[in-house]
């Protein structure tokens, strides 16, 4: 397998890192609840998990 015969340099390096950015988070609106949470994750309101604004888990009572 080849290898580089001579070492980048951290100029050149750095030209090819310039493009990897930090995005940011998309947030969306539950139609049911109104909270603001990430797209496409499951989020927790009032002790019950929601996805796409319908109810995938409570949380039992407490003992």
């Amino acid at each position: 397998m080849p290898n580089p015969k001579r070492r980048h340099s951290q100029q050149r390096s750095a030209k090819r890192r310039t493009h990897y950015k930090a995005s940011s988070i998309t947030l969306s609106k539950d139609s049911t609840t109104g909270e603001i949470h990430v797209r496409h994750r499951a989020h927790v309101s009032e002790g019950k998990l929601y996805y796409k604004g319908k109810v995938v888990a409570e949380q039992a009572p407490a003992k």
